[in-house]
């Protein structure tokens, strides 16, 4: 592992720092505009409230991107596996996204050095908006 974290440092159990990001409007658009993802619910406040919702939405992928620059600062780029999550609630503009994440088994498998982990993103209530796992190692 790079980023100063050494194999022998990883404990199971042990959290992964978090990264705390508040999403605002103009991030969001961006985000929208950088993967080519131009549907309305991600950037027009006005179209969402015409169609029941409170705001515009934050694209569930963002979460992705989130938890994986989470895992990226902690164990180094190079050191990402895999990365699955699930979306389960909305975000909005103004949103203070929590990421956050724990060890859960520590091993090796042939050469490698892995680690799974549990991962998730909050928002400042602490009501869960995405989650899955992850799977970081070196060799």
């Amino acid at each position: 592992m790079d980023a100063g974290l050494s194999w022998s440092e990883i404990k199971e159990g042990q959290g992964i720092p978090d990264l705390r990001m508040t999403v605002s409007k103009l991030r969001m658009m961006m985000y929208a505009a950088a993967t080519w993802n131009p549907y309305r619910l991600h950037w027009d406040s006005e179209y969402c409230k015409d169609n029941g919702f409170p705001e515009a939405n934050i694209a569930g992928p963002m979460f992705g991107a989130y938890l994986t620059e989470m895992l990226t600062r902690w164990a180094g780029l190079s050191h990402v596996k895999s990365l699955e999550y699930r979306n389960r609630g909305m975000g909005f503009p103004g949103d203070t996204l929590i990421c956050r994440g724990k060890v859960r088994r520590k091993y090796e498998e042939g050469r490698e050095r892995l680690a799974d982990c549990q991962v998730w993103v909050e928002n400042q209530t602490g009501s869960i908006l995405a989650e899955g796992s992850a799977v970081v190692g070196s060799i």
